[in-house]
């Protein structure tokens, strides 16, 4: 099937180079890291993770968002999302691909990635989110490619391919509740020291997830004749709508928490985000992310209101802004401001600001692009295979 991947028209063949380019420069940049270390980053003592980990938290979230695809679909037999399940275990595959290459521009070294298999530490949730990520991946790839080779031969999948998508279920939950582990398991850091951290990336994944493929969706409407159907997109519709709306609700409690309690540790950390912080030792204010947090929630609050109200007049274009509006407003919520947050201030007091050097930005794209180019490829494969079986059917 794969060879349907190396037939399209112009503007395909455009974009699928425009990726390998900023794929090459993104590779560039990483040589550049590899050579000089880590010091070629804008991390620093203080501050440990930086886009790298932070853009991982955030697309671990867009894997676990193909959940509320494959649970209804197989689960719950809602067969309306027969033809966009598929896309969604598919997105979870390219986005767990992009968790792990992040994780190793991360490392610096990659073979330390190889630590964590020859000294396995199980009381480390590092341990745990090694395996649910390669588990998760192992699972999409094993059920998503039986399933559409199933389909391309025009038969029934096999059954021993339906325990593993039932595994997959529980699975996707866990990708994200270890992630959450992995910051509100750090004592020292006060802003991630909460317990309803879990639920909250889940909302966002459940958010994030199906709107981009929402958007994707729209876009292959426009230029393809690949049409999900309405009564799945109004269904998706519902789901961004109402974990966006459980995600701010579960922020508005840790609003609460932090400055009706007086709390310092999460009240600096909100303050640094939303308004604004001074240090106490220089009296200097910092807020290099406090346009971006404030973004964030307007964003977030108008692409709710745009989403309910474009299934209503039945628009797509509103449609669309509205899905952009809610996948920018959580990247910049989960992929910034968590985890750039958490470093401010320090156990000691001190404020240090991060900001991504040429070379981080450079392998960001990189990956993102590669992400975009796995997941290019394997939904030319999907959509061929479907728009085929429908002409013959």
């Amino acid at each position: 099937m794969l060879e349907k991947a190396l037939k399209g028209n112009g503007t395909y063949w455009a974009w699928m180079f425009l990726l390998l380019g900023i794929m090459g420069v993104g590779g560039i940049c990483y040589i550049v890291q590899y050579n000089y270390g880590l010091g070629a980053t804008g991390m620093s003592r203080d501050v440990t993770w930086g886009i790298y980990i932070s853009q991982f938290t955030f697309l671990v979230g867009v894997a676990a968002g193909g959940l509320m695809l494959v649970l209804p679909y197989y689960l719950h037999h809602y067969k309306d999302f027969g033809r966009i399940t598929i896309l969604g275990e598919f997105m979870a595959i390219a986005a767990v691909i992009m968790c792990l290459l992040f994780i190793m521009a991360d490392l610096g070294q990659p073979l330390r990635a190889l630590n964590v298999v020859f000294h396995p530490t199980p009381n480390s949730m590092l341990f745990y989110d090694m395996i649910v990520l390669n588990g998760y991946l192992f699972l999409n790839v094993i059920c998503g490619w039986a399933v559409l080779h199933a389909e391309y031969k025009g038969v029934k999948y096999s059954n021993w391919v339906k325990p593993l998508i039932y595994l997959s279920i529980p699975w996707a939950i866990s990708i994200h509740t270890v992630t959450a582990y992995l910051y509100c398991g750090l004592p020292g850091r006060h802003f991630w020291l909460t317990a309803v951290l879990a639920p909250r990336f889940l909302a966002s994944a459940f958010a994030a997830g199906p709107a981009l493929l929402l958007i994707i969706a729209l876009v292959m409407k426009q230029t393809t004749k690949f049409d999900v159907g309405r009564v799945a997109q109004n269904k998706l519709v519902t789901i961004i709508g109402y974990a966006a709306i459980v995600n701010f609700f579960l922020l508005g409690c840790e609003v609460f928490v932090g400055y009706y309690s007086n709390i310092p540790g999460h009240m600096h950390t909100l303050d640094y985000l939303y308004f604004g912080l001074a240090d106490h030792h220089t009296g200097e204010v910092f807020n290099n992310l406090v346009p971006f947090m404030r973004a964030s929630v307007v964003m977030g609050l108008a692409g709710i209101a745009l989403l309910f109200y474009s299934r209503k007049v039945q628009s797509d274009a509103q449609l669309a802004v509205a899905c952009v509006l809610i996948f920018t407003s959580f990247w910049i919520d989960k992929g910034l401001g968590l985890v750039l947050g958490g470093f401010v201030p320090t156990p000691l007091e001190h404020i240090t600001e991060y900001y991504p050097t040429a070379v981080e930005l450079g392998i960001t794209a990189g990956i993102w692009a590669t992400g975009g180019f796995i997941l290019t490829i394997l939904y030319k494969v999907a959509i061929s295979v479907k728009l085929e079986n429908e002409k013959t059917a």
